[in-house]
């Protein structure tokens, strides 16, 4: 490479950019980049904004010329959006930069184009100018997201095909689901550890350590979309304040298990979960600790049963519970064709899963259930539980499992069961 190509290729960002920090192929409107904290999501809106206004050359006019820039306030626009390390004017060549214009609150480039700023706090502020390009920054941070996200809209009216980009870490708010439910959206998405190359080792380090494992963790570290349903019995909040990294001295160890009701590839999962309760003193103050979700999904009963009983050992569980209103007396004939002598008990539903969840909640709301991490799938199924049933797909098996593990140990606690002694006879 000569001189003029190696001063050039810093600001070159299709040659360093991540996967998920360049914009898909198609005729889109919107393009959404969810990520964790630290995935490169604002150097991929500051660089979007760069190829769109930019031309060949320096006073080459671009393919957008009038630029909205909202953030959640305005000093977030301007100390992240335009003057971050990963910000617009940092991004851009020196024969290109823009200058900012504090008055205005604007950036203007060398050809004539312009990026101003505007605070989704204060959404009036967007209503009369018109754009062709927009970037929006955390928008799922959004406190007025409805009105200033209207307001956006009404104003990206300009040029043959106006497009914007929405920057965020994932959070369950209604904008951000319709947002992505539109056939003119698109999508890129990558977890912190994407953009290691670029992060503090000790950074990385300590967000694992403190969030790893966790529903908090997933949101912010892998960049996931979580579900937290209206009306739901358990909301993320709930649950990272039920968050403990071991648990106490436990009384009583139970594997829970709800069967899946065909045993063929396409069954629903097996939920099997491993809960253990410290039942000194009087009812009212005995606490539990959900320790692993162990569901598989078991295209045999024979390989669910194996799983449970695994699980037993690992703990070592005094008691398997299994609902039977499926499978009835072939649940138990199954566990015991490879333990005999296990300690077993079999529930039948006679409620609703919604009825059956009620109490189990009220021990949550009473700070009496611990979690520890590693319990993310359960988690995410128990935040679709709600009053007028499960609101994701299919079957809420991991949460029928918690809920009997949990009415076993604390609810309707049943006789403190031991697995057999064996006796030989002379």
């Amino acid at each position: 490479m000569n001189d003029a190509a190696l001063i050039a290729l810093p600001y070159v960002f299709e040659f360093w950019a991540l996967d998920h920090q360049l914009p898909p192929e198609g005729d889109w409107r919107t393009w959404v980049i969810l990520g964790g904290r630290g995935a490169g999501k604002t150097r991929a809106g500051a660089e979007w904004v760069r190829a769109q206004v930019e031309g060949p050359a320096p006073l080459s006019p671009g393919r957008a010329g009038r630029v909205a820039l909202i953030g959640e306030t305005f000093d977030q626009v301007r100390d992240v959006m335009v003057f971050g390390d990963s910000g617009i004017v940092a991004c851009a060549p020196p024969d290109r930069r823009p200058a900012w214009e504090a008055t205005k609150r604007r950036l203007v480039w060398p050809n004539g184009a312009t990026a101003t700023s505007f605070s989704a706090s204060e959404p009036e502020g967007l209503r009369g100018p018109q754009f062709d390009a927009a970037w929006a920054d955390e928008l799922a941070k959004w406190k007025k997201v409805d009105d200033a996200w209207d307001m956006l809209q009404f104003a990206l009216r300009l040029g043959d095909h106006p497009r914007q980009v929405v920057t965020t870490t994932p959070r369950d708010v209604p904008i951000l689901r319709r947002l992505l439910t539109l056939s003119s959206t698109v999508t890129t998405h990558a977890p912190t550890t994407a953009n290691r190359a670029n992060l503090a080792k000790s950074f990385l380090e300590e967000i694992e350590a403190r969030y790893g494992g966790t529903r908090l963790g997933r949101q912010e570290l892998e960049g996931v979309l979580l579900d937290d349903r209206e009306g739901a019995f358990w909301s993320t909040a709930m649950l990272e304040d039920c968050r403990i990294d071991g648990p106490p001295p436990l009384s009583r160890i139970v594997v829970a298990v709800d069967p899946p009701v065909t045993g063929h590839a396409g069954s629903d999962e097996c939920g099997i979960v491993v809960a253990g309760a410290v039942t000194e003193g009087a009812p009212g103050a005995w606490r539990a600790v959900v320790l692993e979700d162990a569901s598989v999904k078991a295209a045999k009963p024979i390989d669910w049963a194996r799983a449970a009983l695994d699980a037993m050992e690992r703990y070592g569980a005094d008691r398997l519970v299994a609902e039977v209103n499926q499978g009835g007396d072939l649940v138990e004939t199954v566990i015991r064709q490879i333990d005999p002598l296990v300690p077993y008990r079999g529930v039948r539903a006679a409620k609703g899963k919604s009825a059956r969840a009620e109490p189990v909640a009220a021990l949550y709301e009473q700070g009496r259930v611990s979690h520890l991490r590693g319990l993310g799938d359960l988690e995410d199924q128990m935040c679709l539980m709600t009053v007028q049933g499960f609101e994701g797909k299919g079957s809420p098996d991991r949460v029928d499992a918690l809920v009997w593990a949990l009415t076993d140990l604390v609810v309707e606690p049943g006789a403190k069961w031991r697995r057999p002694q064996v006796r030989t006879l002379l």
